[in-house]
């Protein structure tokens, strides 16, 4: 048995972090552990907190190892709290009346939500977002409350955001209540600020900043809440969520020095005023200073386990770094956000139309970078966080701006901090990789890079790719296999459940990046398994229905106030007058928006979840399909009208745009795939901008491929000339079975081709010239694609129980989402959310 005892008071993910830091160490067993776990959980993930809203499963927030079953060196005791303690006797009374004794006493007792006193805040229908039961009290009252009710959040900063979320995936109306002028005060600027409420407001959420509380009293909806500028809001509930305070009560009681504003104080090595006590996390205020971040948290983990080891460890100072996306759009900051340093410049790129905002703060010379703010769009985040401080690699305003050029892992500094929360550098980075590190699972062992956000997890294996190591293709942390790998494997064995492929060849139980790749590879093999002429699988059939996005889970693209968009394919851009006519009375009856789009086709927006197969089933009675708008699939073939009409045209386009239209609807791929076809050189149909195009000439057809719209674009590459009909549709074939077996997740035909080691050669090797012998493959798995072919809308359409799934609430079908609303007074409808105020000049960004 170990000689010493250490008595640790909490179990939130900082003191969890600190047993594990002192075990791994305690190489001697020189000390025994008593974990005191206040809830009835052990140790999970509160960063991850709103992960829980929809699952409501626990354990997916559980922190490996939290229970320490096969460690008899340390006693956790859930659900027990610490009463009282005694530092003459270093004793601590536990609440379920045990004495402890102890010889080194660690507070990790965190903090907990600061409540205004604003009058009627003890009322039933008022909450906290803290803990897994205070979501399980919130989800109850929702509930309670009904699809559309408001519920008001007090606090716009990260946990308030995140609280709002809660509300809106509940199915309520959420408001936020910030008195600063913007949101999210502390971690962003006034521009980055506006933008982000103008972005969240598009999402659904009523923001309401420069106003506070006055009072919240009872109300028809549950509770009134009246603002400090006298607007009053009918609310289901309220969430309180205006910052969190140390819990520091035990130290009081115990005689322990406080900091000025509360908080446990300690020196540089987290010790208290009593030798023998620690304090780390949020309840610890090292050198007087508080800090709520789980990074600094666990750097005073690991002082203090250092520390009892007989170590000199001290606090290394707290980088408040934070990259995050609410509600789906990114935010990042770093460093001198508010650009306090003297004489520090701003540098600012806000782009209104694509909704980004970044700004860098730097020098006075414009050399060295002292901070920044992306709201947006924070794929730079990576490359510039660990810059602060450092002289730049170029002009700052090239780092922000979508044509600069991006600095590398290779320009950082060996002492930059690649991962803020566990305080990696560059040259640890390095350092490890050298001593053998040879995979990324490696350098997170030896280093704890990138083993907490994962935000640092790009420059991690930018650097190993510098120096020479081939990185794993692992699809996530579930499988080890690629994509293409994992296609083979579906194709090879006839696996057609997730379930049943994990268990297998994965682990665990899948996550969001796993899922839908498989999903589609299940859709993509769908017609492995014909049957009478028939695919056997649906992609909403059993669990397959699951694994699903939003969009793919009901056929139809969401739009932006909740609504979705209907898209009957028109091969070519034809259509029989009794279609149109049929399109045009659906819009009447439904009230919904026409567009005419670039893919010649009509898209009908502004549908309700419930409204979905009424529509769809008018569309198929007058022989319409789905045209895919919501899948990764075939989008249309686009041509224009070719020899049959144009004087210029020297091939019948329309005819080939139909065919091929036909041949490959339905195909699921990595990611959307988009044809063309022109019908002379003139290029009407802009052909070279598609994955495929395809451009008459006086012998035949010319064959293009990797071509990409969107936000890189591309020119498609001439893979074969003057091709007859049957040899272009040949070629097509295999280049696009090859594109859907052996692509990575979410890759277009673009960066697909320039991947492929040879590049256009190797693909001309392949689809003409038949280098790896796999042609007649290839062919044959397209064939069986167009034999098994079925409308998935149909398949919906005659299935009760696909068809139950199309509602807007699940607990009440029969609603229809009182959150859904238009605006018709300007020259065309726009959707709008009901509740939320429409901002000046946001039409005309639209």
């Amino acid at each position: 048995m170990s000689g010493r005892t250490a008595i640790v008071i909490g179990h939130g993910m900082v003191g969890h972090r600190f047993v594990e830091a002192l075990r791994a160490r305690d190489d001697a067993d020189a000390w025994s552990v008593t974990v005191l776990c206040e809830e009835e959980l052990p140790a999970y993930d509160r960063v991850a907190l709103s992960s829980y809203v929809g699952s409501w499963d626990a354990k997916e927030l559980a922190l490996a190892g939290n229970g320490f079953v096969d460690d008899a060196a340390v006693d956790l005791r859930v659900g027990v709290r610490a009463e009282s303690i005694d530092r003459a006797a270093r004793t601590v009374t536990t609440s379920d009346g045990d004495v402890l004794g102890y010889d080194a006493l660690v507070l990790a007792t965190g903090s907990y939500p600061f409540v205004p006193p604003v009058p009627g805040r003890d009322n039933d229908h008022c909450f906290v977002y803290r803990t897994l039961d205070d979501l399980d009290d919130i989800r109850a009252r929702a509930e309670a409350a009904g699809p559309g009710a408001a519920g008001v959040v007090i606090g716009g900063g990260l946990l308030g955001l995140e609280a709002a979320n809660a509300l809106r995936q509940l199915g309520m109306a959420p408001h936020v209540v910030e008195h600063n002028s913007r949101l999210m005060p502390l971690q962003v600027d006034e521009g980055g600020g506006g933008l982000l409420a103008r972005l969240v407001t598009d999402l659904g959420l009523t923001v309401h900043t420069g106003t506070g509380v006055a009072s919240i009293a009872p109300g028809p909806a549950g509770v009134q809440v009246e603002l400090s500028d006298g607007e009053v809001i009918d609310a289901g509930l309220v969430v309180f969520s205006a910052g969190v305070r140390p819990r520091d009560q035990l130290a009081r009681d115990a005689g322990l020095d406080v900091a000025e504003r509360g908080g446990v104080l300690t020196d540089i090595g987290c010790v208290t005023s009593d030798p023998a006590v620690f304090a780390v996390g949020e309840c610890a205020a090292v050198e007087g200073q508080c800090y709520g971040l789980v990074a600094p948290g666990y750097a005073t983990a690991e002082v203090v386990a250092d520390r009892l080891l007989g170590g000199e460890a001290v606090f290394p100072g707290a980088d408040l770094s934070t990259k995050l996306k609410l509600l789906g759009v990114d935010v990042a900051s770093f460093g001198d956000v508010h650009a306090t340093t003297p004489g520090a410049l701003e540098v600012v790129l806000s782009d209104a139309a694509k909704g980004t905002y970044a700004k860098l703060v730097v020098s006075d010379d414009a050399r060295t970078l002292l901070g920044g703010v992306l709201v947006g769009d924070a794929t730079a985040y990576g490359s510039l966080r660990p810059l602060v401080g450092s002289e730049l690699p170029g002009d700052p305003a090239a780092l922000i701006s979508p044509a600069g050029e991006k600095p590398g892992a290779g320009s950082l500094p060996d002492d930059a901090q690649v991962c803020s929360c566990n305080a990696v550098t560059k040259g640890e980075i390095c350092a490890a990789i050298a001593d053998g590190a040879s995979d990324l699972a490696a350098v997170k062992s030896c280093t704890n890079a990138g083993t907490t956000c994962g935000g640092c997890l790009p420059t991690v294996k930018s650097l190993l790719a510098a120096s020479g190591v081939e990185l794993s293709k692992a699809l996530c942390e579930h499988f080890t296999q690629s994509r293409a790998e994992l296609f083979e494997i579906v194709r090879a064995t006839g696996t057609r459940t997730f379930s049943a492929l994990i268990a297998r060849y994965g682990t665990g139980s899948g996550c969001d990046i796993c899922k839908p790749v498989v999903a589609s590879i299940l859709a993509s093999t769908s017609a492995d398994n014909v049957v009478d002429g028939e695919s056997s699988g649906h992609v909403l059939d059993g669990e397959q229905a699951a694994l699903q996005d939003t969009n793919d889970h009901f056929l139809a693209n969401m739009q932006r106030n909740g609504t979705y968009s209907v898209v009957p394919r028109m091969p070519g851009g034809e259509c029989t007058p009794e279609q149109l006519i049929t399109i045009g009375e659906i819009a009447r009856d439904f009230g919904l928006y026409l567009k005419v789009t670039g893919g010649q086709r009509i898209d009908l927006f502004g549908a309700r979840v419930e409204q979905l197969p009424q529509i769809w089933q008018r569309l198929v009675d007058v022989g319409m399909e789905s045209g895919h708008a919501y899948g990764k699939s075939l989008r249309t073939v686009k041509s224009c009208v070719g020899s049959t009409w144009c004087r210029y045209g020297v091939q019948d386009s329309v005819g080939m745009a139909v065919r091929l239209e036909n041949r490959y609807r339905g195909l699921r791929a990595p990611h959307k795939i988009k044809l063309a076809v022109s019908g002379c050189a003139r290029e009407c149909a802009e052909a070279r901008s598609k994955d495929v195009g395809v451009i008459a000439t006086e012998n035949g057809w010319n064959l293009y491929v990797g071509g990409n719209g969107g936000q890189s674009p591309r020119h498609a590459q001439l893979l074969a000339g003057d091709l007859d009909d049957e040899t272009l549709v040949r070629y097509i074939d295999r280049y696009l079975m090859f594109y859907v077996r052996t692509a990575d997740r979410l890759q277009r035909t673009a960066p697909w081709v320039e991947s492929l080691e040879g590049g256009l050669d190797h693909l001309k090797a392949v689809v003409c010239d038949d280098s790896l012998g796999i042609a007649d493959d290839l062919e044959a798995a397209m064939a069986q694609h167009v034999a098994g072919y079925r409308d998935e809308w149909a398949g919906v359409l005659e299935d009760p129980e696909k068809l139950s799934r199309f509602v807007s609430f699940v607990n009440a079908p029969d609603v229809p989402d009182p959150t859904v609303g238009f605006d018709d007074s300007g020259p065309r409808k726009v959707p709008v959310m009901m509740g939320v105020p429409d901002v000046p000049g946001r039409r005309q960004e639209r």
